[in-house]
C-alpha cells in the first residue's frame, strides 16, 4: 500500500503527492535530458488515452525525443482545485507543454497567462504550451473537431444541428460547427444554465440567431438534420446513451466525440437505423496533431499518426 500523504489542502503539495502516489513521474522528469521534450496530460480517468502513443511514436518518426506522460487526477487522488498547483508543477519540472482534458479544459483558462484567439473565444483550452516563462492556452479541440468534421461532412444536410454537451470540448465543437457551415445550432446540457450561456456567446461570435439553448431535447430533435455528442455520456467511466435512442430518425447524420470505442452505443443505435455517422478518431487525431506542432515546432504527419492511433493498445 502507498504511504499516506495526509489530507491534502490548498496549497497542495503536488510535488509530495506525486512522489507518493505517481513515482513514474518524477523519474521521467529526472530522465529527461536536455535534448527531450516533455509532455503531459492532465484530466480524470485518462489511463486509456491514447495521446501517449500517438505523440511518443510521431515524435520517434521524427527523430524527436518526446515523453508522454498521463497526470491522472483520480490516480494522483487529486480534486480539480489543484489544478493550478498541477499546471505549475509540469511548468517548474520542465514540461514542454499539457494537454488538458475533461473536467478541466474550462478551468484551466484561469491558469495560463495568454490565450490563443480562438482558445479566448471558446472560453475553454485544451493545450498549454510553456514558453519563455509564459503560459499560452490554446484549443486545437476546436481546429481537430473542424478538420475531422470538414472530411466527414460532404453532402450532408446542415441547417439545423443539435449539439449535447456545453463544457469545455462542447464549446469547442460548436464553434468549429458554426466555422463549418451549420446554419442553426441547438444546445442542449442537463445544466440549462449552461447550454444558455454557450448560446449566448455564439450568438456574440457567430451572429444572432445562430445559436439556441434547446431545453426540449425531443422537440429539438424533431427538426434537425444532424445530432453531434460532445458529451462523456457512452465511455466507459459513464456508460450508455446521452439521448433515448427512439429520438433517432433515420434522415439524421449523427457524430460522436467520443473515442474510446470504435463505436458507442449512441453511433452503434444510429447506424443501425441507417443514419450516416462519424466516429470520435478524427477529432482525437487531428487535435493531437495540432497539439503536436505546438508543443515541438515540427508539423506532424497526420495519417502517420492515425496509424499510431489505431496501433495503440486498447486498455
Amino acid at each position: 500500500m502507498p504511504e499516506d500523504v495526509g489530507q491534502t489542502e490548498p496549497p497542495f503539495d503536488v510535488a509530495n503527492v506525486i512522489r507518493v502516489r505517481a513515482p513514474e513521474l518524477s523519474e521521467a522528469v529526472a530522465a529527461a535530458g536536455a535534448d527531450t521534450i516533455l509532455v503531459g496530460l492532465i484530466g480524470t480517468d485518462i489511463q486509456r488515452s491514447r495521446s501517449p502513443a500517438m505523440h511518443e511514436r510521431e515524435g520517434a518518426a521524427l527523430g524527436i525525443r518526446l515523453t508522454y506522460k498521463l497526470l491522472d487526477l483520480n490516480v494522483l487522488g487529486l480534486p480539480i482545485e489543484a489544478l493550478g498547483d498541477l499546471i505549475a508543477w509540469a511548468e517548474g519540472a520542465g514540461f514542454a507543454g499539457l494537454n488538458v482534458t475533461h473536467p478541466c479544459k474550462q478551468a484551466a483558462v484561469n491558469f495560463v497567462d495568454a490565450l490563443s484567439d480562438d482558445a479566448e473565444t471558446i472560453g475553454a483550452i485544451n493545450t498549454v504550451v510553456f514558453k519563455d516563462g509564459t503560459r499560452t492556452g490554446h484549443n486545437t479541440d476546436c481546429s481537430g473537431f473542424g478538420e475531422s468534421f470538414r472530411r466527414e461532412s460532404v453532402g450532408l444536410a446542415k441547417e439545423r444541428v443539435v449539439l449535447l454537451g456545453a463544457g469545455g470540448a462542447g464549446s469547442a465543437v460548436a464553434h468549429a460547427l458554426l466555422l463549418n457551415s451549420v446554419g442553426t445550432l441547438a444546445v442542449h446540457d442537463l445544466d440549462a444554465a449552461r447550454a444558455d450561456q454557450l448560446a449566448k456567446r455564439l450568438c456574440r461570435s457567430f451572429g444572432a440567431g445562430r445559436a439556441i439553448a434547446a431545453s426540449d431535447i425531443s422537440a429539438a430533435l424533431t427538426e434537425t438534420n444532424g445530432l453531434v455528442n460532445a458529451t462523456p455520456k457512452g465511455t466507459d467511466v459513464y456508460p450508455g446513451m446521452p439521448i433515448d435512442p427512439a429520438l433517432i430518425r433515420q434522415d439524421m447524420w449523427v457524430a460522436d466525440i467520443n473515442y474510446f470505442r470504435a463505436e458507442t452505443e449512441l453511433l452503434a443505435a444510429a447506424r443501425k437505423i441507417g443514419c450516416r455517422t462519424n466516429a470520435g478518431k478524427g477529432m482525437a487525431v487531428f487535435q493531437a496533431a495540432h497539439a503536436f506542432e505546438l508543443f515541438t515546432g515540427r508539423k506532424p504527419d497526420a495519417t502517420r499518426m492515425e496509424r499510431h492511433f489505431d496501433a495503440a493498445p486498447r486498455a
